[in-house]
């Protein structure tokens, strides 16, 4: 009998470790991940409240370089007339530090915008190569859900890649052609990743990152992404988007060659 219940214990902890240590890593990889984690708004003196949250980033490939999306910022249409763009920073207390920002370029094609900010350096994350990522792969993102509703604590939300699939999605008839997918078309199709997880408005800009590394393949996406490929949807499905990290990379490689 004792025989028995040993080896049961054996099989109940070839089973369940994985789970664990998978557990463990996120854990770890999460502590490392957030204090490279921001906020991308805008401040207003005369509003009330005087800061805007507008969506997450997070800092990449130098200390004062933010990455989010581009569709975070102010667009021509709106009037940000006396608002100053800026992002909100963890100080070395923990505590939230504003500071003024500026837009460097804007990849508009793949919703990209990328920012520098004053003062001190931040811990930055590193970038994976995104041809590496598979589907099936175990990933984490991390943001400001429903525009800081939850308050000013990076939420994180686990994933996993579910599908490698192109964005831009061919119409039926040419009744379904607007001007936005015939753009879409001319500037060329590239892939995205479709994840399991929810992310919802606020997270736009925030990392996809690796479970157990902590290295980002991805940007989180809720509008750009779902006004091509889910129009229809309005609330959150369940499904969520991220612009793959080589495009960020292209990006940097573009600033640095300026």
């Amino acid at each position: 009998m004792d025989k028995i219940y040993i080896q049961w214990i054996c099989l109940l902890g070839v089973f369940f470790a994985p789970f664990h240590l998978a557990r463990a890593d996120l854990v770890d990889t999460i502590a490392k991940v957030k204090p490279s984690i921001i906020i991308v708004g805008y401040y207003k003196n005369t509003n009330s409240p005087r800061f805007t949250l507008r969506g997450s980033g997070f800092v990449a490939v130098g200390g004062n370089l933010g990455i989010t999306n581009s569709h975070v910022l102010f667009s021509p249409s709106e009037d940000g007339t006396g608002s100053d763009l800026v992002v909100q920073v963890r100080g070395p207390k923990g505590e939230w530090q504003m500071r003024q920002a500026s837009v460097l370029e804007q990849d508009r094609v793949h919703d990209l915008a990328l920012l520098r900010f004053t003062g001190e350096p931040v811990p930055f994350l590193a970038l994976r190569d995104s041809n590496t990522v598979r589907e099936g792969q175990s990933v984490a993102l991390m943001g400001f859900p429903i525009g800081g509703a939850l308050g000013f604590s990076p939420v994180t939300h686990r994933a996993m890649v579910s599908s490698i699939t192109p964005i831009v999605l061919p119409a039926a008839t040419g009744q379904l052609l607007t001007e936005k997918s015939i753009r879409s078309i001319r500037d060329g199709s590239f892939d995205i990743f479709q994840l399991d997880g929810t992310a919802y408005p606020g997270n736009s800009g925030g990392p996809l990152f690796d479970a157990e590394s902590g290295e980002v393949v991805g940007i989180v996406n809720m509008v750009f992404v779902k006004s091509t490929k889910e129009s229809a949807i309005s609330q959150p499905s369940g499904i969520t988007y991220a612009i793959p990290s080589n495009f960020i990379q292209q990006l940097v490689q573009r600033q640095k060659a300026n």
